[in-house]
């Protein structure tokens, strides 16, 4: 959402054109099993339209999909990382890219691969959605943010899901109510970043965390995603029969062998990178 904060986006060069015909939205990467999803279209500063949100949520898919992509890593490309809802779109579409927003933050949410976002630059309303719903978020300190939605009479309706599971109260109510900037470093403070780093950072920060999830066993990164989606809402007495329960299979399990194993002959296990099987 493009406003008056100064979220802006350099213009591009004519977008690629697909086998389709329509323009290219969204492009990913992939190198060692990471996958790079890159939001496209920074002429729009990345806004989120109906053919952007239908091209992310397909190669989220097609990344969730392929047993070779271990880690999935979401940015943007030119200066702003997402400035939120299509505007021109949404004055003839106005719940057009709903729905599809959604099921893009149900996705991120729910993936069974770490997620991390590379923000790379400011960020505005929806984009935020998109933040909070992966599992770490890096930033460059300089990067401002903003809920600017009720500015301009709508409500970060959607967003509110995945943010309110990251933000304490007081927060939340300030920069929902007010729309006022605050920067990477106050989003890291309130939960929505996991760090802010100097830009010439960025980078490095973002494949320090990939090769850390790169060491990490398939089946326990997606069993640790489901305990932190799942046990905080659950009773205590509940959580802790469920999790002895998922303790036990676990420690049962091949990944547990291998990993025992690896350890005990100081050597990297199996997924490991560099490492055969």
């Amino acid at each position: 959402m493009t406003d008056a904060t100064g979220v802006g986006g350099t213009p591009a060069d004519q977008a690629v054109q697909n086998s389709a015909g329509s323009a290219s939205l969204v492009r990913t990467e992939t190198t060692r099993a990471i996958t790079t999803i890159t939001l496209d279209s920074p002429s729009n500063a990345n806004a989120l339209s109906t053919g952007l949100l239908t091209q992310l949520r397909a190669a989220l898919e097609g990344a969730l999909a392929d047993p070779g992509v271990r880690v999935i890593v979401l940015t943007g490309a030119g200066r702003v990382f997402c400035a939120g809802a299509d505007l021109k779109e949404a004055l003839t579409d106005p719940a057009g890219a709903t729905g599809l927003m959604a099921g893009v933050l149900r996705l991120l949410w729910d993936s069974s691969k770490p997620v991390i976002c590379r923000v790379n630059g400011s960020t505005r309303a929806g984009g935020i959605g998109l933040v909070a719903a992966c599992d770490i978020a890096i930033a460059p300190a300089q990067a401002t943010f903003a809920f600017s939605e009720v500015r301009i009479g709508v409500v970060p309706a959607v967003i509110s899901v995945p943010c309110l599971r990251r933000m304490p109260s007081r927060p939340a109510a300030e920069y929902f109510l007010t729309g006022e900037v605050f920067d990477a470093v106050r989003a890291t403070e309130i939960g929505l970043l996991t760090r802010a780093v100097p830009a010439a950072d960025l980078d490095a920060e973002t494949d320090r965390y990939a090769a850390m999830l790169l060491r990490g066993a398939p089946g326990a990164l997606a069993a640790a995603k489901a305990v932190l989606r799942d046990i905080p809402s659950a009773p205590v007495a509940d959580g802790l029969t469920r999790m002895a329960e998922l303790s036990g299979t676990f420690f049962g399990a091949a990944e547990a062998r291998e990993g025992m194993a690896a350890f005990a002959a100081k050597r990297e296990p199996s997924w490991a990178p560099g490492q055969d099987g």
